[in-house]
């Protein structure tokens, strides 16, 4: 077996390459658009296959730098911690808290059913710990975070069934959340229910998915001004700075002996910047504005999202694919288990409780990309189904909170427990 090894630039590359493809098949590809498949998914996946058939066929095996890819995907978080202002989130509170007590549920869910299909077959219950919320809805830190506890207790190679199971989670999710959101708001809305509220025309939330859904909102952002260039400049000074400083935070938490994703310090930072502007007047034109729109928030969520596509580009060009030819039947049993799972969980759980709305469509969309996958994906496939219809605030809001605030805190609890018992 031979080995190819791409640096980090390369990687880059190798992911920008995958989202310009996926952007041009999202086009033209009519499928695509219909259920709401994210282009970097659509165009990574094809780089994924490419580097399956090398490691099958030719005896080569690609491997990637993920440096870059945790930058960019530090940078979009930090894009979303600037975005969680406390006054918007207040009016959603309802939703919030439905969302989280979401989540408990399907964590459970995704612990209790692989128990019971390892069971049956005979097989070591930590099978099904290893697949169950620790690669789902953890994702692959939580999956590699849990691999030497698993071990300890007794399962071989936890490691690679639980990074397996994330990876195939991790497309599961991509692939299940846009054509969800799609059936749901083509058979359970109205057109009414569909047509877009005043709260979702806010432009400082609505990033690149909003803006190039209409010809005006692309000819927003083309401009030669001197002071474009300047806003945007101001927009990534101010995400890289946060990135910095939040580096500094999540080192102490870790000190302190707390594990959070590394994302979080920065996320929080921002987020804290944003609100504290908010009660800082200062005087502009003899009026009184509020300090917070120095930040220029539409320009930073616009940074965030090039990010996130880069980020998704790479991760889903660079997944290890033939890791999941080494799951054995119990295996993909309570994988595509888990799939079914999420998806009736989505349907018919989720949209009742998050009120039946556009909104709910949405928010259902970002549930499978987060219980399945991760954060990114969530956004991503929210994103894809808002740039087919209109953009919504509150999902935009809510997901990636409670994907990245909570959704760890409450799965490492909660698989404790699960372990504890056992």
């Amino acid at each position: 077996m031979s080995s190819i090894e791409l640096d980090m630039i390369q990687t880059a590359g190798i992911g920008a390459l995958a989202l310009v493809v996926g952007m041009v098949l999202t086009r033209k590809v009519a499928f695509l658009q219909r259920f709401c498949i994210p282009s970097p998914v659509s165009g990574g996946v094809i780089f994924s296959l490419l580097t399956l058939a090398m490691y099958g066929w030719l005896d080569v095996e690609v491997s990637f730098d993920g440096t870059l890819r945790d930058v960019f995907m530090l940078a979009f978080f930090t894009s979303v911690g600037f975005q969680c202002d406390v006054k918007v989130i207040k009016k959603g509170g309802k939703l919030l808290i439905a969302m989280l007590v979401l989540l408990v549920g399907i964590i459970i869910l995704q612990n209790l059913m692989p128990m019971g299909i390892t069971k049956l077959m005979g097989v070591d219950p930590l099978v099904g710990m290893a697949t169950g919320s620790v690669s789902m809805t953890g994702g692959h830190g939580m999956a590699g975070g849990f691999a030497g506890v698993l071990e300890s207790m007794g399962l071989h190679g936890a490691g690679t069934i639980g990074i397996a199971a994330a990876t195939f989670g991790l497309v599961a999710g991509s692939i299940l959340g846009g054509p969800l959101a799609e059936n749901l708001i083509r058979t359970k809305l109205t057109k009414e229910q569909i047509q877009p509220q005043d709260e979702d025309l806010d432009p400082a939330m609505a990033g690149i998915e909003l803006e190039e859904a209409s010809q005006a909102g692309r000819a927003k952002h083309i401009s030669t001004n001197e002071l474009e260039f300047k806003q945007y400049a101001k927009a990534t000074y101010s995400i890289i700075l946060m990135m910095g400083a939040g580096t500094i935070l999540s080192w102490l938490l870790a000190k302190a002996g707390l594990t959070f994703p590394a994302y979080f310090g920065a996320l929080v930072l921002a987020a804290v910047t944003r609100n504290a502007l908010g009660f800082v007047d200062y005087k502009k034109g003899g009026k009184r504005v509020k300090a917070d729109r120095l930040l220029d928030i539409d320009r930073i969520v616009s940074v965030g999202n090039i990010c996130m596509s880069m980020f998704l580009g790479i991760a889903m060009a660079s997944l290890r694919l033939w890791e999941l030819q080494s799951l054995a039947l119990p295996l993909i049993l309570i994988l595509v288990s888990q799939v079914v799972l999420m998806a009736l969980y989505a349907r018919f759980v989720a949209f009742p409780v998050l009120g039946r709305s556009y909104d709910a469509a949405v928010m259902c969309s970002g549930l499978c990309g987060f219980g399945l996958g991760a954060t990114p994906t969530a956004m991503a496939n929210m994103g894809a189904v808002c740039f087919k219809y209109h953009y919504a605030v509150k999902p935009f809001l809510i997901v990636p909170i409670v994907g990245s605030m909570f959704s760890d805190v409450i799965n490492t609890s909660i698989i404790t427990l699960f372990l504890n018992f056992m």
